[in-house]
């Protein structure tokens, strides 16, 4: 990990010093590869089934969320300044790896586990989606619980990443609790965007025409 941070710096201090919007969203594109791979690793789902979903889920989320907050609320000129740009769009893939990785594990695990539930709901005339919803339902609360909790006690028990950032960088408390309170707001909002549309675009893949679920962990294969 010392080694990986240690490159890390390396490369962004040229993306700095360089400042092309160019290289900047290429850069993007190898986090949202890297997250990808690193998704498919942690879950165990293969790879025509998740990689092009959240690889989606993560660009479309990133992209909206991310160029929103940099160009509408910071208001910049340049918003693909690397000074904001890479680290907004980090901290964004960071909290989206991480939920949509709980949430497709209690997701798939929930239809294995339940797989009665589920056919017994169609076989009662609920269509494909609303049988699915008690799964992504779970999916999505177990996901954000561990996020929840963090806010819940946020400033109490423990002070966050950037608003200890910004006061070690010289602004003020109410300034520190700004940026924190955006940055809490866009992570929610990219997480919960990017889980909805990779569940969505999964799911298409999970399931034949008849609504019953397909081979979908590396696992199944052997």
């Amino acid at each position: 990990m010392i080694v990986q941070l240690f490159l890390i710096g390396m490369y962004l201090k040229y993306l700095f010093l360089w400042n092309n919007p160019w290289i900047n969203f290429l850069w993007v594109i190898i986090m949202i590869f890297v997250a990808g791979q690193t998704a498919l690793v942690r879950t165990g789902l293969k790879r025509e089934i998740l990689l092009i979903p959240i690889s989606v889920g993560f660009l479309c989320s990133v992209v909206l969320v991310g160029m929103y907050f940099i160009g509408i609320v910071l208001q910049l000129d340049n918003v693909f300044s690397a000074q904001y740009f890479i680290p907004i769009f980090g901290i964004l893939m960071g909290n989206m790896l991480s939920s949509n990785v709980i949430a497709l594990n209690t997701y798939y695990s929930g239809l294995k586990r339940e797989q009665q539930l589920y056919c017994y709901l169609l076989g009662n005339g609920a269509t494909r989606q609303e049988a699915q919803a008690p799964f992504i339902r779970e999916a999505i609360i177990k996901s954000f619980s561990p996020l929840i909790a963090n806010i819940a006690v946020m400033g109490l028990v423990a002070l966050p990443g950037t608003m200890i950032g910004q006061i070690l960088g010289g602004s003020s408390p109410n300034v520190a609790i700004k940026y924190q309170m955006m940055i809490m707001v866009i992570t929610f909002t990219a997480s919960m965007l990017s889980l909805m549309i990779t569940i969505s675009l999964a799911s298409r893949k999970s399931f034949d025409e008849y609504g019953r679920i397909l081979q979908v962990t590396k696992e199944s294969q052997k």
